[in-house]
C-alpha cells in the first residue's frame, strides 16, 4: 500500500509543516517585542497592527519569490500576535485597583479560590471578589485578589500610641470553595525591582492577580464571617484536605513538606534549607510538580492504559490501542496538572504534550524542528509571559538539545539494563552541556555535581518516591515509604552539596553570551566529527569569563537594593567592595539576603571585603545570615551586641568612631557611635554605626537610623574640630546622603541638613509601609533645601557613580515594563 502524506515525510503536510515554519517564528517575535513594551500601545495601535499583519498575509500570498513569501509570512504573523497579546494586556490591565482604594478598609464577598497557604504569621489564601463596597456604597475592585490574614499583633505604623499596634483575632482555618465577607485593605501588587532580580509584579500578573491586602481583623473591625461552602473549587479543596492528611500523618518527618510539594504542589511547604541543598546539586528541577513529573505520568499513565486496552478485542475494535492509550494517558496528565495546583510549568507542560499527541493522532509525521517550534508557539499563544520565565527556557532549550541529538532513538549494544542506563547518562550530560551556559545566563549559578546528582535523583524521585507519594493518598502507610526514600535521597545530596566545588557562581552575562554558551553546548553534544564538536568550546567563552564593567582607580560606586522597608547599600571601588546593612527579615522561612543580596552579588560577580551592620533592628541585619554564608571571606562590622546570634556566625568587629581605611584611593571612615556609647543603656537605633565614603571630590554618608540625638552630637563635633581619641570630629558634608532612619519623624533635623549639605538624599523604604516612612514634615525639610529625594518604591534599586555624580540610575526606568506598577 502506498503511504500517503500524513506518513511520509515526503508528502504534502510536510509541505505545511515547512510553510508554517515563517508563520510560528512570527508568533514568538511578536511576543517578544510586544513584552519589550515600557507603556502599553493604545486600542488604535494595536488595531493598526492587526490590518498591516492583514495586509502583509494578503501580500505573502502573491509574492514571485520563496525569501519574500517567508519574510511576509512572519511579518504578517508578528504583527497579529504584537496586537492580540496587546489586546489582552489592554483588558487585563483595565480592572487594575485604583489608587484612590489604596490603604481603605474595604466590605468584600468572594469565595477563596485557591488552596490556603500557612505561615508562621497567619495564612494566606487568593480571592475571587464578588461583591465589594466602601461605606456602604458599592464599588469595582479587581476580580482576583491576594490576601494575608495574620496572627498576633499587628503593627499600625510611627505615630503616637501606635507602636503597640492591634490584637488580631486568631485567623480561621480558611478552605478553597468558602464564601466569606471580610474587611480588607488592598495596594496595588508592588515588589523589589533589582538587576537581575525576580520580578514578582511580573509573576502576580501571570497569576491574575491586580490587588495584595490583608484582613482587618482587629478589635474594632467587622469580625470576619463565614456565609457558607461552594462547591466551585473542588480541585482546589481536595488539594487542601490531601496536604492537611499529609502533614497530619507525617508531623514528626521532615519530609511531609516535599510529599505535599510532589502530590499537590505546595511548593512553599519544602523548608529553605532543602531548597539551597537542591539549588546546589541542580535537582531543584525535581522537588516540585514539574514538566518532568507530569510527562513521565504521561507515559506510564499511557502504557498502562494501553496494556489494560489490549486484554479487550471488543474495545480494540472501536478505538485501536495506541490511539487510547494517548488520549487516556493525555487526560490523566492534564488531572494530575489540575490536581497539582495547575501552575504554569504544569500548564505549559500540559499544552505540549497536547500539541505533540494532536500531532501523532493525525498522524503526522513531522521533523523535529517543526514540532518543537510547533508546541514553542503554541505555549506562547497561550502564555505570552512565558517567554520571561525561566523555566520556559530551560524546558525547551533541553527538549530541543534531544531532538537535535536524536537521543533515546539510537540503540546502544549490550543488555537492556545497560543500554537504558547509557542512554540515560548520555542523555542527561548532553543537557548538562546545553543547559550550564542558559543557567549561568539566568541565574549566575552552576551545579558542578549536577549530573551526578541528576543521575541519581532523577529515576529515584520519578520512579519511586512520586508514585509511592501519589498512591499515599488511597492508602497512607506509603506516605512513610516515601519519607523513607526521600531520607535517603536528601542525606546523598546533602553530602554532595557539602563538597567545596558543589557549585560555582559567576558575573550574570548579556543575552547574547547566553545564546552563544547554549549553541557551543549544542555543538559538542552533537554526533559530529570532533573537528566540528570542539567549535562550540569557544562559544562557551563569553558566558564563562564575562565579567562586570571595572569601576576607576580612585572612583566608586554605590548600590542602594529595593529590600523594601530596610536598608542595603553596596557600595564597590576598582578591587573592594563593601555592603551597608543587610535588609529585612520577612518572614521565617524568607529574607532580604535569600531574595535580593545574594542573587545580586552573584550576577555581579562581587566578593565583599566587609559586612557593615548599622544595628541590630532586623530590617538591617535580617538578610545578614545568608550573605555571611555566600561571602566567608567579608570581615564583619557592626555596634551589635555580644550575645547576638550573628555573633556566633563570624566574629564582629566594634565599629568605632575614628576608625578609618582607604581602598583603591577612596577613603572610608565611621562617625558613630563612640567607645563610650557602648556602655551606656541607649535605643538600638542610637548605636548605629554612620559610614563616610570620600575620594576628595565626592562623598557620601550612610547614616543608618540614627536620631536627632545622635544627629546633634554629630554636627558638635563636627563643628568643635577638635580631635581627641574618644571624640573624633569626623567631617559631615556629602553629596549623597543616605536619609536617617528611613524618613522617620525622629530623624533629619534642620541642624543635622544643613551641616550635610546633600544635594542627593536616599530613602530605602517599603511602599505603603505601616510607619508611613517618609513621613510628610521630613519630606518638607528636604524639599524646601532644594535637596533632590530618591525613593525605592518610586525608583527601585539606585545607582549612582562618583565619576558621573549628577546621575542616577533606577532600576524601574531601566526595566520598566508595562505591567509595573506606577507610584503615584
Amino acid at each position: 500500500m502506498q503511504a500517503g502524506p500524513f506518513l511520509h515525510p515526503t508528502g504534502s503536510l510536510f509541505g505545511v509543516a515547512r510553510g508554517l515554519i515563517p508563520a510560528l517564528l512570527g508568533i514568538l517575535l511578536g511576543n517578544a517585542l510586544q513584552l519589550q513594551q515600557s507603556v502599553l500601545m493604545s486600542a488604535t495601535d494595536n488595531l493598526v497592527g492587526v490590518l498591516l499583519g492583514l495586509l502583509a498575509l494578503v501580500l505573502s500570498l502573491r509574492a514571485p519569490w520563496p525569501a519574500l513569501r517567508w519574510g511576509l509570512l512572519m511579518g504578517a504573523f508578528a504583527a497579529l500576535a504584537f496586537a492580540s497579546t496587546g489586546w489582552r494586556a489592554q483588558a487585563f490591565g483595565s480592572h487594575a485597583l485604583e489608587p484612590a482604594l489604596e490603604g481603605r478598609d474595604i466590605a468584600v464577598t468572594g469565595v477563596v479560590a485557591a488552596m490556603p497557604q500557612h505561615f508562621e504569621g497567619g495564612v494566606r489564601f487568593l480571592f475571587d471578589v464578588e461583591s465589594a463596597s466602601l461605606d456602604a456604597a458599592p464599588l469595582r475592585l479587581p476580580p482576583r485578589l491576594e490576601l494575608g490574614w495574620y496572627a498576633g499583633v499587628y503593627a499600625r505604623g510611627d505615630g503616637p500610641g501606635e507602636f503597640m499596634g492591634e490584637l488580631q483575632r486568631k485567623p480561621a482555618l480558611v478552605q478553597a470553595g468558602e464564601r466569606w465577607q471580610l474587611t480588607v485593605r488592598l495596594k496595588a501588587p508592588h515588589g523589589a525591582v533589582n538587576p537581575h532580580g525576580f520580578d514578582y509584579e511580573l509573576w502576580q500578573w501571570v497569576q491574575g492577580v491586580q490587588a495584595t491586602g490583608y484582613v482587618r481583623a482587629g478589635p474594632r473591625d467587622p469580625a470576619p464571617s463565614l456565609l457558607a461552602f461552594t462547591w466551585q473549587r473542588p480541585v482546589q479543596w481536595a488539594r487542601g484536605q490531601v496536604r492537611d492528611q499529609i502533614f497530619l500523618h507525617l508531623a514528626d518527618t521532615d519530609a511531609a513538606g516535599l510529599i505535599a510539594a510532589l502530590v499537590v504542589g505546595d511548593q512553599a511547604a519544602i523548608d529553605r534549607a532543602d531548597w539551597d541543598v537542591f539549588r546546589a546539586t541542580g535537582v531543584a528541577h525535581l522537588m516540585s510538580i514539574s514538566g518532568l513529573h507530569i510527562t513521565m505520568f504521561a507515559w506510564a499513565a499511557a502504557l498502562a492504559l494501553g496494556w489494560l486496552w489490549r486484554r479487550s478485542a471488543w474495545l480494540c475494535l472501536r478505538v485501536p490501542a495506541p490511539t487510547a492509550a494517548l488520549l487516556g494517558g493525555m487526560a490523566l496528565a492534564t488531572a494530575y496538572a489540575l490536581f497539582s495546583g495547575w501552575g504554569v510549568p504544569a500548564q505549559r507542560t500540559v499544552l505540549m504534550l497536547a500539541t505533540v499527541g494532536a500531532l501523532r493522532l493525525l498522524g503526522v509525521r513531522w521533523p523535529w524542528p517543526q514540532v518543537w517550534l510547533l508546541a514553542c508557539a503554541v505555549v506562547v499563544l497561550v502564555d505570552p509571559w512565558a517567554l520571561l520565565q525561566a523555566g520556559f527556557w530551560l524546558s525547551f532549550v533541553a527538549v530541543g538539545v534531544l531532538f537535535a541529538t536524536d537521543a533515546g532513538v539510537s540503540r546502544i549494544s549490550g543488555s537492556a539494563v545497560k543500554a537504558r542506563f547509557s542512554t540515560l547518562m548520555r542523555e542527561q550530560w548532553m543537557i548538562t552541556l546545553a543547559l550550564t551556559p542558559l543557567s549561568l545566563l539566568l541565574f549566575g549559578q552552576v551545579s558542578l555535581v549536577g549530573l551526578l546528582a541528576n543521575a541519581l535523583a532523577i529515576p529515584w524521585v520519578t520512579l519511586v518516591v512520586t508514585p509511592m507519594a501519589m498512591l499515599g493518598v488511597l492508602l497512607h502507610p506509603l506516605w512513610d515509604l516515601a519519607a523513607w526514600a526521600i531520607g535517603l535521597m536528601a542525606a546523598l545530596l546533602r553530602g554532595l552539596a557539602q563538597w567545596p566545588w558543589a557549585s560555582v557562581s559567576l558575573a550574570q552575562a548579556p543575552w547574547w553570551a547566553g545564546v552563544a554558551g547554549v549553541l557551543g553546548g549544542l555543538l559538542l553534544a552533537l554526533r559530529l566529527p570532533w573537528a566540528l564538536r570542539l567549535g562550540g568550546a569557544p562559544l562557551l567563552l563569553p558566558v564563562l569569563f564575562w565579567q562586570v564593567p571595572p569601576i576607576p582607580a580612585g572612583e566608586f560606586e554605590l548600590l542602594a537594593a529595593d529590600v523594601g522597608q530596610g536598608s542595603a547599600v553596596l557600595v564597590r571601588t576598582a578591587h573592594h567592595a563593601l555592603l551597608y546593612d543587610a535588609g529585612p527579615q520577612y518572614s521565617r522561612e524568607s529574607d532580604a539576603g535569600h531574595r535580593v543580596l545574594v542573587p545580586l552579588l552573584r550576577a555581579l560577580g562581587v566578593q565583599l571585603d566587609t559586612l557593615v551592620l548599622s544595628h541590630r533592628d532586623t530590617d538591617h541585619t535580617g538578610g545578614a545570615k545568608a550573605v555571611l554564608k555566600m561571602q566567608p571571606q567579608a570581615q564583619l562590622l557592626s555596634s551589635i551586641e555580644e550575645g547576638h546570634a550573628l555573633q556566633a556566625l563570624r566574629p564582629v568587629k566594634r565599629c568605632l568612631a575614628g576608625q578609618r581605611w582607604q581602598w583603591d584611593g577612596v577613603d572610608f571612615e565611621v562617625l558613630h557611635p563612640l567607645a563610650t556609647d557602648y556602655g551606656d543603656a541607649r535605643k538600638t537605633n542610637a548605636m548605629s554605626c554612620v559610614v563616610r565614603i570620600a575620594n576628595g571630590a565626592q562623598a557620601v554618608l550612610l547614616a543608618g537610623d540614627i536620631e536627632q540625638a545622635q544627629e546633634a552630637q554629630l554636627v558638635a563635633r563636627s563643628q568643635n574640630g577638635a580631635a581627641s581619641a574618644d571624640q573624633p570630629p569626623g567631617n559631615l558634608r556629602a553629596d549623597v546622603l543616605l536619609v536617617p532612619h528611613h524618613g522617620s519623624k525622629t530623624s533629619s533635623s534642620d541642624l543635622f541638613l544643613d551641616a550635610v549639605q546633600p544635594r542627593q538624599a536616599w530613602v530605602q523604604a517599603g511602599y505603603r509601609n505601616r510607619f508611613g516612612h517618609p513621613v510628610s514634615p521630613v519630606l518638607v525639610r528636604y524639599d524646601v533645601r532644594g535637596i533632590r529625594l530618591i525613593d525605592t518604591p518610586h525608583c527601585g534599586a539606585a545607582s549612582w557613580q562618583s565619576w558621573h555624580p549628577d546621575r542616577v540610575q533606577c532600576a524601574r526606568e531601566v526595566q520598566k515594563r508595562y505591567w509595573h506598577h506606577l507610584v503615584p
